[in-house]
């Protein structure tokens, strides 16, 4: 099987599927910023138990920039890294007022300037808000990428994964690709033992040619 047909495969099978949409909760494009931020090696659940209190405290980024870090850090305490991450929303939120006007910006390269923000996170956000052909590519996406074989040996880094994925897919499905690969890897394709035996995309996937007589034994399939 030839690594396009791969492609399709997965085009196939995720557009016949119910949409799949981010996991974290917000209500517009600072909610998601702070969200993503936050999300940062650590699951979508854990923040969103953390963010009803923090969006509620710190509504707009002018209540965000004039706050403290004591004023920030016990909403976010039982997140991954909440001494970085308080710093991080507190710079980002003071660069959306002092050099932004007070708006979320846009544009990815934009979004890359404020703190906390890299190029996964900055594309998470611009497909998500504004539907831009942007892909985030985070341990989810670069795992299932690799064992279906939508990418070749070659890609090993989040950047070559990127290139390799949005040369190969149409601009359209781009913006949801993230989704699909995040959800699929998130649900059945995890990363200590993947669930091929529910999963639909077996007869397209790299890895599960190679391993199928070891999963036949173990799963008796």
């Amino acid at each position: 099987m030839t690594q396009q047909e791969r492609h399709d495969a997965v085009v196939a099978y995720f557009t016949r599927e119910p949409e799949v949409k981010t996991e974290l909760h917000y209500e517009n494009v600072f909610q998601l910023l702070i969200a993503v931020v936050l999300s940062a090696q650590c699951t979508d659940k854990r923040v969103n138990l953390v963010t009803p209190k923090l969006f509620e405290a710190f509504p707009t980024p002018d209540h965000l920039a004039h706050s403290t870090f004591e004023e920030v850090f016990p909403y976010v305490k039982s997140i991954s890294y909440p001494n970085n991450k308080t710093k991080y929303l507190i710079k980002a939120a003071q660069q959306i007022v002092e050099e932004f006007h007070g708006q979320v910006p846009e544009d990815v390269d934009s979004l890359q300037k404020l703190a906390g923000v890299g190029r996964k996170s900055a594309h998470a956000i611009a497909s998500i808000m504004y539907n831009m052909p942007v892909l985030a590519v985070d341990t989810h996406v670069m795992r299932v990428s690799r064992r279906i074989g939508l990418v070749d040996e070659s890609a090993t880094t989040p950047l070559a994964i990127e290139k390799q994925l949005v040369q190969a897919f149409p601009e359209i499905y781009i913006g949801k690709l993230n989704h699909w690969l995040v959800i699929h890897g998130r649900y059945t394709c995890i990363a200590r033992k993947p669930k091929c035996e529910i999963c639909q995309l077996t007869k397209h996937c790299l890895y599960f040619a190679t391993h199928q007589r070891q999963f036949a034994i173990q799963n008796k399939l």
